[in-house]
């Protein structure tokens, strides 16, 4: 099963694919596939795997 931020999730696609059907705005954000961070160049041509794990983290001012 894909788990995406923690929760079990049906998916098929891209890394861009996703965000956009999270309605995720890509700027300002990470993308880690497996505990492996996808460079963003990457993301258009990196499929989600069925199973594994997404986490999607937004960047944050502050220190």
């Amino acid at each position: 099963m894909l788990r995406v931020n923690g929760e079990d999730a049906l998916f098929e696609g891209s890394v861009s694919d996703l965000l956009m059907h999270l309605d995720i705005a890509p700027r300002g954000i990470a993308v880690a596939l497996n505990g492996a961070i996808i460079p963003r160049s990457e993301w258009t041509t990196t499929i989600v795997p069925l199973e594994g794990s997404i986490e999607i983290v937004t960047a944050a001012a502050g220190g």
